[in-house]
Formats: structure tokens, C-alpha cells, sequence
């Protein structure tokens, strides 16, 4: 090699070498940018987010105020079967007067008040259980292969004891008869 040919390679080299400097220049730049835009993104999101929950913490509290509002009982006790009909609470175990209250937006008192005047149930947690019997036997019906286990459980009841206690007491008879009797009927 001539000294030219190297001396235009060393020429050559630096040119890379300054492009190279310049590209990676050119992708922290790049990077830095991206990660502000990621962060900007991520708040955005977050930002997103908190509105959503305020709204709905908005919705909830104007849904509670216009429910407290409810001077008719009847207007209540039907706001009651529709969320009972759509949502059905009554099936989870932990749902309670103070739960169907909460959800209806009114005070304990005023929705004792509401069954004691309204309802052949004289307590919120006597209509709760009662739906939940109901459910049970409606299962016990259309679910044949379950066991009275996964019924009790399925229906909010929780346990097997106090579901033959209460079928006991509403049909007289234990769940296991009931189905019995369902199924020799068919």
C-alpha cells in the first residue's frame, strides 16, 4: 500500500468515525426523547385514569342522592328489585342490610323503616335471606347434578346446615327431598 492509499484510508476512517460519533449523538437523542414521551404517555394514561374514577365516584354519589332523595317507598322498594334482578348481591355471601343500603344510596334506618311499612318481610335481612332460599330452590330445580354443597354456596346461603334448615322451613322438607320430589314429578 502507498502512503496516499493509506492516508486515504486514515482519511476515510475518520470520516466514519465522525459519523458514527454523530449517529450515536443522534440516537441518544433519539432515546431520550422516547423516554420522555413514554413518561409523558405514562402520566396521560394516569391522568385518563383518575378522571374515570372521579366520574364514576361522580355518578355513584349523584345515583346515592337521587336515591336518598326517594320520598316514595314504592319508587325505593322498586329500585330494590331491579338491582336485585340485574345484579343479584343477594347470591354473594357477604351482602347484608348495610351492603343493600350502601348500594341503594340510603341510610340503615331508612331502609328498615322501608320493609317494617312496606314489605311482608319486617327486616332488609330477612328479604335477603329469603331471596337467597328462593335462589336455592330454583337451583336445586335446574341444577340437578350440583351438589347441595355447590347450591348453598351458589346461592349466598354459604353452608349445607343452613340450607337444609331454611328449604326445611319454607317448603318442609330438606333439599335433598325437594329435588327427590322434582325429579319424580318429571
Amino acid at each position: 500500500m502507498t502512503k496516499e492509499e493509506i492516508q486515504r484510508l486514515q482519511e476515510e476512517n475518520a470520516a466514519l468515525r465522525k459519523e458514527i460519533d454523530q449517529l450515536k449523538d443522534e440516537l441518544i437523542r433519539l432515546v431520550s426523547r422516547n423516554l420522555d414521551l413514554s413518561e409523558r404517555l405514562e402520566e396521560d394514561l394516569e391522568m385518563r385514569r383518575r378522571t374515570e374514577v372521579a366520574l364514576e365516584l361522580l355518578n355513584g354519589n349523584i345515583e346515592r342522592q337521587r336515591n336518598a332523595d326517594l320520598k316514595d317507598d314504592a319508587q325505593l322498594m322498586a329500585l330494590i328489585e331491579l338491582h336485585v334482578e340485574q345484579d343479584r348481591p343477594h347470591l354473594k355471601p357477604d351482602f347484608d342490610s348495610a351492603a343493600l343500603a350502601q348500594l341503594l344510596g340510603v341510610s340503615q334506618e331508612r331502609l328498615a323503616r322501608l320493609f317494617r311499612h312496606q314489605t311482608i318481610h319486617r327486616t332488609p335481612d330477612a328479604y335477603i335471606d329469603n331471596l337467597r332460599v328462593l335462589a336455592a330452590l330454583r337451583m336445586l330445580r335446574e341444577k340437578p347434578q350440583w351438589s347441595i354443597a355447590a347450591v348453598a354456596e351458589e346461592s349466598g346461603i354459604g353452608n349445607v346446615r343452613t340450607l337444609q334448615r331454611r328449604v326445611q322451613e319454607v317448603v318442609g322438607m330438606t333439599p335433598v327431598d325437594y329435588r327427590r320430589m322434582l325429579t319424580r314429578d318429571q
